[in-house]
Formats: C-alpha cells, sequence, structure tokens
C-alpha cells in the first residue's frame, strides 16, 4: 500500500495539492467530500485531544492512534501528521514513524525547534543546531519505507531561513516547509534556494503568514498547502453561536424540520458513510 507514492505523484503534477487541517473523526467526516487529502496539525490535536496549546504536550501514542482511526474511516485520503519535533531523540521520532507508517499515515512532518516547541506561527520559537536536526531528519528517512517526510525549519531571520531551507533540499526529504513566512517575497526566495524540491505552504487563520489562493501559491512556485485549522476555527465559531442562542431561547432546541439545522438524523447519515467506506476500503487502496 503505497499511501506515500500516491501523495508525491499528486505533488508533482501541475497545481498545489490542498490538504485540510482535521482535529477529530468528526471534522474529518465533514472535510471528506471536499477534500482529498488530510492534515493532522499538532495545533488542532493538541485543542481538540487535550483543551490544551500547541506548546509540547502532544504524546505520540495518541498521534498514532488518531492515524490510525482516520485511515480505518479514510481508505482513500492523503493523511499527512505533523509529529513536530519527533517527540524527542531520532529514536524515538523513527519509532514514531514507523508506527504512523504501519497505521496508514501518508506522510509526516518533523519540525528543526528544540524544547519548549511552539506552534509554528507563534513567537519565542527555539531551534536546534542544523547538523542535529539533519542528524535527526536523516535518520526518520532512513527508517521510513514509503512514507512521504516533510522537513520543517522554524527559522525566523532571513539569512537563517534561506541556510536551513537550502540545506534541507538537499536531503532526500521529498517537500520543504519553512513554517511562518511572512511574506510573498519571501516564498520567492525560498523557492529559488529549493530548486527542484517540492515546497509546502502553511497557511492559518490569524497566523504569520499571508493569505492566498491556490492559484496565487501554484504562481509563485508551491507545491502543496496544508490548512492546519479551518475546522477547529470554524467548529469554534458555531458552537459558540449554537450555545448562545440555545441560552437565549431558554434552553428550547431548535426546530430541524426546515433543514436549516443539523439534527440526529443528518449526523448519522454522515458517520454512516464512513462505515461504508471502511467497509470498501479494498476497493479504495493505492497500490
Amino acid at each position: 500500500m503505497r499511501y506515500g507514492q500516491a501523495l508525491r505523484d499528486e505533488i508533482a503534477a501541475q497545481g498545489t495539492t490542498p490538504l485540510i487541517g482535521v482535529h477529530d473523526m468528526y471534522s474529518a467526516s465533514l472535510a471528506a467530500p471536499h477534500y482529498n487529502g488530510f492534515f493532522v496539525s499538532g495545533f488542532g490535536f493538541a485543542a481538540s485531544h487535550y483543551g490544551l496549546p500547541d506548546i509540547g504536550f502532544i504524546a505520540w501514542p495518541d498521534m498514532v492512534a488518531f492515524a490510525e482511526r482516520l485511515r480505518g474511516a479514510f481508505p482513500r485520503h492523503h493523511l499527512l501528521v505533523d509529529i513536530d519535533d519527533g517527540y524527542g531523540d531520532p529514536e524515538v521520532a523513527c519509532h514514531v514513524a514507523r508506527r504512523l507508517e504501519r497505521a496508514g499515515a501518508t506522510g509526516v512532518i518533523l519540525e528543526d525547534q528544540k524544547r519548549p516547541r511552539r506552534c509554528g506561527h507563534a513567537d519565542g520559537k527555539l531551534l536546534l543546531p542544523l547538523e542535529e536536526y539533519l542528524e535527526k531528519l536523516e535518520a526518520v528517512l532512513a527508517a521510513r519505507t514509503d512514507l512521504l517526510v516533510v522537513a520543517r525549519t522554524d527559522a525566523t531571520q532571513e539569512d537563517d531561513i534561506l541556510r536551513r531551507a537550502a540545506a534541507l533540499a538537499a536531503t532526500d526529504a521529498d517537500v520543504v516547509l519553512v513554517d511562518g513566512v511572512r511574506s510573498v517575497e519571501a516564498i520567492r526566495r525560498i523557492r529559488t534556494v529549493l530548486g527542484d524540491k517540492p515546497l509546502l505552504f502553511n497557511q492559518i487563520a490569524g497566523g504569520k503568514s499571508p493569505r492566498l489562493s491556490l492559484t496565487e501559491l501554484t504562481a509563485l512556485g508551491v507545491d502543496a498547502a496544508i490548512y492546519s485549522t479551518p475546522c477547529l476555527f470554524a467548529a469554534h465559531r458555531a458552537m459558540q453561536t449554537a450555545l448562545a442562542e440555545l441560552k437565549f431561547a431558554d434552553g428550547r432546541l431548535p426546530d430541524t424540520g426546515d433543514g436549516g439545522e443539523i439534527g440526529v438524523k443528518e449526523a448519522t447519515e454522515l458517520l454512516a458513510r464512513n462505515l461504508g467506506r471502511s467497509h470498501r476500503a479494498h476497493e479504495a487502496v493505492p497500490v
């Protein structure tokens, strides 16, 4: 089952491949009809699974278990998983990569931060020495079979960004991500130093990077884009609104008969489709 190669082929094709951030099985169920690629972001998973900010609380067995559940319900979708710094030293990072590959993950993103780590769009990030990160990255690359590996740098100073990006492009990593890039001009400069290596761009609402369409990203030479939190933030807004309306209505639930509200019927139908996909998995798996 060559999930990694399927995504490599799509990234190599014309255009920018979008991967949509999902934070739980329900958000993935809603995203599945619209996009064929998922991104499991550390921000969304920390918020959903722990109710905590993305500052290093994630335990790798929890992330592997989530990936296993996603793969069972969505056998056709690309599944790119954020593994932060690999959750420790190179041996742990390699173990996590192997476990995720066996679980059916398409790929992983490995960053060059050191602990205490931060969200890529937050201030106060600390970096590993480049040589130390490259040692970890090379170990993960040697440990994978088909798994797609994204090498990520969280550098913030232009000279360091370009130096690290060029070094990552010289490895066997499949894709390079510079997180928190702040301008279109910076994307152009990064694209130049990468040569033929595919470039991934991360967009998060309210983050440090510019808001760009897929058409604009393609014109900049960006090969793939991850959207970390559209489902999480939409759920945040919708739940706040629904609870405020319920309180205002003195606890009377909204009428679902007019088709404007979601009720048990719509939710059950959505989840039943996941069951159907898992039953047809043998028809959908790329080989």
